[in-house]
């Protein structure tokens, strides 16, 4: 029966490694060149975009890829070794970290995500998987019709460029993706890759790697809650100019309770953004639309105005004249020292009966200012007066210039933005 090799002290990993012959506290390769790293990452998830907060939530696997000849071993079959964490707080790894992150942590569940593969050349890969949660600095301009591009960027903490030069292992394909990551409101359109270096007027030049991805929102949700909504209120304001002006009781609750729906619209949205201190693509549609609604109020401030200085002035016509209505004989008139012109019976009608079965209302008058003349006198002596006030020509205008300008205004929103 063979013995069990793993109780024998000469098979030990640490032994088999040297660990205690080294001093892992300094870099491969210490006062030489700067060692090469060359990373890889495979996106796990994408869980969150916060525009409150602007930043997004990343799971990612990292993995690390350089060669320390002080971890080489003699090998028969060239296999490699694998080891979890415990070895790794005994040798040298790369002191990588996430610029600009808020919180990150290692998956400790059910045991650290942490591995470690030895090659017999002293070639190590090193992986684990993070969850980090970093900046992304969004422009919502035009938002919710954006486009947002964010950053994850990795970093050494200690090593320079002259100590440890940090690369993309295969270039842009060292970045894979899940191809079951989606977000709920973003559509996920690339990923890439790009190296610079950074500098801090400190401690020097450091290499830094860039994983970029680019987002575009879905609009159909706001479409449902934010534009439908708010092109219905501005639509239904609207219904206003087609109801009588002297229906006081219809036409003010309906301008009133539009704005209000307007204004808790606004909030709502407004709500769930962060405080920016620009204007945003929804906050013109939203507060053009409330401009649409609040003038459709004073729209119908302005008829109720004009009518009642219609009815003042006709008061006054009506003091001025011994009677207002049904005539018919010019020489009746004249008796009175008042003359009417020859004038169709049709073209005054009866006076505040409506016309073509509108209700425009016209006051159509001549008046004499000879007291006891003779005819000839008084029809020399005649001025005449023509009033005509329509107030409800206000209401007809309304009825095209609003869902016209309203429209004119949706054709360039959209054609902006879109």
């Amino acid at each position: 029966i063979s013995p069990d090799m793993t109780k024998s002290p000469v098979t030990k990993s640490e032994q088999l490694l040297r660990i205690e012959d080294h001093d892992f506290t300094m870099r491969p390769a210490f006062g030489g060149p700067p060692i090469p790293v060359g990373v890889d990452v495979q996106v796990e998830s994408l869980d969150t975009i916060s525009e409150v907060d602007m930043d997004f939530t990343m799971t990612l696997y990292l993995r690390h890829y350089w060669k320390d000849e002080r971890l080489s071993f003699p090998s028969t079959n060239n296999q490699s070794m694998t080891f979890d964490s415990r070895l790794v707080k005994k040798i040298w790894v790369p002191d990588m970290f996430f610029v600009h992150s808020k919180r990150s942590f290692i998956h400790d569940t059910t045991t650290d995500n942490v591995m470690l593969r030895v090659y017999p050349d002293g070639n190590v890969l090193y992986s684990l998987r993070v969850t980090v949660t970093a900046m992304c600095n969004m422009d919502l301009s035009r938002f919710p019709l954006d486009t947002q591009t964010c950053s994850l960027e990795i970093e050494s903490y200690a090593y320079t460029d002259d100590d440890l030069m940090l690369y993309w292992k295969k270039g842009n394909e060292s970045l894979n993706t899940d191809d079951r990551i989606s977000l709920s409101q973003f559509l996920i359109q690339k990923f890439h890759t790009t190296t610079k270096l950074a500098f801090y007027s400190s401690t020097g030049w450091y290499n830094r790697l860039y994983i970029h991805f680019t987002l575009r929102r879905h609009i159909f949700f706001f479409l449902l809650q934010t534009y439908f909504p708010a092109t219905l209120m501005v639509m239904l304001s609207w219904v206003s100019f087609w109801i009588d002006r002297r229906a006081v009781p219809a036409r003010v609750p309906l301008g009133i309770t539009t704005v209000l729906t307007m204004s808790t619209i606004i909030t709502g949205v407004n709500a769930s953004m962060p405080r920016v201190s620009y204007i945003k693509a929804v906050d013109i549609y939203l507060w053009v639309s409330f401009v649409f609604v609040f003038l459709s109020v004073i729209e119908y401030a302005a008829v109720n105005y004009l009518t009642t200085v219609q009815e003042r002035r006709e008061r006054k016509l009506r003091d001025r004249l011994p009677c207002t209505c049904g005539i018919a004989n010019p020489n009746d008139i004249m008796m009175m020292n008042t003359s009417y012109s020859d004038m169709d019976q049709n073209a005054t009608g009866n006076y505040g009966m409506p016309e073509n079965g509108g209700r425009q209302e016209r006051i159509l008058a001549q008046l004499t200012l000879g007291d006891n003349q003779t005819t000839s006198q008084v029809k020399s002596s005649r001025t005449y007066v023509n009033i005509w006030i329509d107030t409800h020509a206000i209401d007809k205008y309304s009825r095209v210039i609003f869902p016209g300008a309203y429209t004119l205004f949706n054709i360039i929103y959209w054609s902006i933005y879109s």
